[in-house]
């Protein structure tokens, strides 16, 4: 049988190109301008990225908010409005004149996006309300019950403390009378013998001490004024009487008194910080959490633990998801007609927005239900699951909203963990592959045990930097106590305590919380073990911002990056890692209110004579040198004393009884260059400069570098003239009635 073959004949007719700009072209291609066109290696490793160029947009809007943080006075809005608008219109200007290059369509859109993040913080800090004027004595006040929170006792014989957030607080003072309910919130411990505990949502009045945020300990350290402004916090205080209700609950706080209810379970069923710890599991309750506690499990690299973030919510998601699915599954009906990982996916997902709702919706645990919709979409839709690009989006999300976030250590350390695991296992997806073989049992156990393994080594040491950073402490020992502590609470922990809130309505939680309680004490006992160990909490100095900006960057480049070009960022992690030893360190720290001075000699810190009020002082300026504390030699408690600073000389005034009335003898003040003293210096060293009382007072903390001359460095030179910063003498905006026309 013959076959007919047709054959179609098509006239092709070249392709009109206008001739002028072909030419343009080819000599473009064949001579390009050495200076105006890259070479082509440099072109080829961009186009390379592909797609995963957008990673980088929330890295340039975290710099445009970095960039106003780091600004050493407050813009105005006319400045704000130009810093802001004339990136943008650059960058307009790059896409107008070359969309169809490279270099200029990124280099429109890092202007546009760091132009963003910086106006977006800008305007985010002017709408905040200003600091409220909070009364310097005792004062009866009244206010709604945000939340109740439980404390860790004082004494090892004290019971648990209680502290409340207060909204639309009043004071009962004449000042104060007819003022406005404050637009900020305060933060007040109830005492300890008060056996009122009001319910979230009620209003109470009590009688308290208040005072404002207070400014950071040394120039550089951690600036709470800054965390409050943006966190709505006008102070906190404690109760000095106890609290009566002025008020019915409010039937909106049911969600609070819920997770009240939870922590008051916990704490029923389980004993000391066993119940502590379930009840911040399940409820997001941390307070009750005692030191030793928190120590230990940040020696022994177990401290993630403790804070309901990504770990918990991809737990408690997992175990609903296999649950759900393999019940699916084995319906033959169901499995084979419905879509079984769709339905069990979005279960999980709401399963997972219920828990993050529970512990409190802070915002580590808001982050990673964002990360966890985006996968979830992509399951549904059957796109990758877990990408760099959903870790981006969800960043730029959450940086467009609160810009500030980009300093907060939770917001970096998450990203850096979820960061280094899809860029890690990214890397590694082919050797597990080859391990895994053809799915023999063994083999499949060995790429399991490999892949945890890898994870709790991955995490870790993309963490590593930011958690010396901002908690000063190495914690070698992380990897061996994260093998069994995360595995038990994936496997045994949480689904127990899942099952533990799912038999609370019907008050048959008590056998699940033993049981979750038998799982957390195998944890504690693995802390304590590896906290035991040498060097597991070895101290470190802090790290300047710019150390840990570097570390940052170059995690960025190195998960970011694809290709091997990737690995020069290990350089700038080195050199910010580097920067913890190579930063100079202050010689001498004088605190806040000049009751506290410290001298570093020798690797010991030399603390002159103080009180209890300056004891979180001392502790912050051991963290940032990482040196242990000595007295003051004998004839520095007793008068003037001089020290030596390399080729200088420095009076120092730790007590005067007379408050500034007895000056130095002259042959104290003698080669002196500079005279710090607790009291008021009255020039008792003529052409010397002081630091003394009112020295602190206007400009706060103060840190003297040795040299020739001595560099002296105050908290106000160094934060400059921000929203948060406090102007000399300035108290807070008076709390005063509304006009009749208002």
């Amino acid at each position: 049988m013959e076959k007919s073959v047709t054959v179609l004949s098509v006239k092709t007719e070249p392709l009109s190109v206008p001739d002028l700009d072909l030419r343009e072209l080819l000599a473009r291609v064949e001579s390009p301008d050495p200076v105006l066109t890259p070479p082509p290696a440099i072109i080829q490793a961009f186009l390379d990225q592909g797609r995963q160029m957008i990673c980088w947009l929330p890295v340039a809007v975290g710099l445009g908010a970095i960039l106003y943080l780091v600004l050493p006075f407050e813009p105005s809005v006319l400045c704000v409005v130009l810093i802001t608008v004339l990136p943008i219109l650059t960058g307009a200007a790059c896409f107008w004149w070359g969309w169809q290059q490279l270099f200029p369509r990124l280099l429109g859109f890092a202007l546009l996006s760091a132009a963003i993040g910086f106006g977006d913080l800008a305007f985010q800090a002017r709408m905040q309300p200003p600091m409220p004027a909070l009364p310097t004595h005792a004062t009866v006040l009244t206010g709604r019950v945000q939340s109740l929170e439980i404390l860790p006792p004082r004494n090892d014989d004290e019971d648990d403390g209680h502290r409340v957030t207060l909204a639309d607080a009043v004071f009962e003072t004449p000042v104060d009378a007819g003022m406005a309910p404050l637009r900020r919130t305060l933060h007040i411990r109830l005492r300890d013998d008060d056996d009122l505990l009001p319910e979230p949502g009620s209003t109470i009045r009590l009688r308290t001490m208040l005072r404002a945020p207070p400014p950071p300990s040394w120039p550089g350290g951690r600036d709470l004024q800054r965390e409050a402004w943006f966190s709505g916090l006008a102070g906190s205080g404690y109760a000095l009487g106890p609290a009566s209700l002025s008020g019915a609950p409010s039937h909106q706080s049911w969600l609070e008194s819920l997770r009240e209810t939870v922590a008051l379970r916990a704490n029923a069923a389980l004993s000391d910080q066993t119940a502590a710890i379930a009840a911040t599991l399940l409820a997001g309750e941390a307070g009750s959490i005692d030191q030793h506690t928190r120590e230990t499990f940040s020696a022994s690299g177990l401290a993630h633990l403790l804070a309901v973030a990504g770990l918990h919510l991809g737990l408690v998601m997992a175990a609903v998801i296999v649950t759900l699915r393999c019940g699916l599954a084995a319906i033959e009906y169901v499995a084979l007609r419905w879509p079984c990982r769709q339905i069990a996916a979005v279960a999980g997902l709401l399963a997972g927005a219920g828990y993050v709702m529970l512990t409190g919706a802070h915002l580590p645990s808001l982050r990673a239900l964002g990360m966890a919709s985006i996968v979830t979409l992509a399951i549904v839709s059957g796109r990758r699951v877990l990408s760099m690009r959903s870790l981006s989006i969800v960043a730029l999300l959450i940086l467009l909203v609160s810009p500030v976030s980009v300093v907060d250590v939770s917001f970096q350390m998450s990203f850096a963990a979820v960061m280094g695991l899809i860029a890690g296992y990214g890397a590694l997806r082919e050797p597990l592959m080859r391990l895994r073989g053809e799915g023999e049992w063994y083999r499949v156990v060995a790429s399991h045990c490999a892949a945890l393994v890898l994870t709790s080594l991955m995490a870790g040491l993309a963490t590593l930097p930011v958690s010396m950073a901002h908690f000063g402490a190495l914690q070698p020992w992380f990897v061996l106590a994260n093998l069994v502590a995360v595995p038990l609470a994936a496997v045994w922990i949480m689904p127990v305590g899942l099952l533990a809130l799912v038999a609370m309505p019907f008050h048959a939680e008590a056998p699940f919380l033993k049981l979750m309680g038998m799982g957390i004490r195998i944890v504690q006992t693995l802390a304590e073990r590896v906290a035991a160990f040498p060097m597991a909490h070895q101290p470190v100095p802090a790290m300047p911002g710019w150390g840990l900006l570097l570390v940052m960057l170059g995690l960025c480049f190195l998960c970011l990056w694809k290709g091997r070009v990737c690995l020069a960022g290990l350089l700038p992690i080195a050199v910010g890692l580097a920067s913890i030893w190579l930063a100079p360190k202050p010689d001498v720290l004088v605190s806040p209110d000049a009751g506290l001075m410290a001298v570093r000699r020798q690797g010991v810190l030399l603390v002159g004579s103080h009180s209890s009020l300056q004891r979180r002082t001392l502790e912050d300026w051991q963290q940032a040198l990482a040196l242990p504390t000595a007295p003051l030699p004998s004839d520095c408690l007793s008068g003037p004393c001089r020290m030596s600073l390399g080729a200088q000389t420095v009076l120092l005034r730790v007590r005067d009884a007379s408050d500034g009335n007895t000056l130095p003898t002259m042959e104290q003040c003698e080669g002196v260059s500079l005279f710090i003293s607790a009291s008021p210096a009255r020039k008792g060293c003529p052409d010397v400069p002081s630091i003394d009382r009112f020295s602190v007072w206007r400009d706060g903390a103060y840190s003297v570098f040795a040299g020739d001359p001595l560099k002296v460095v105050s908290d106000r030179s160094w934060r400059g003239n921000r929203l948060w910063v406090p102007p000399v003498g300035w108290h807070g905006m008076p709390n005063l009635p509304l006009a009749q026309s208002e």
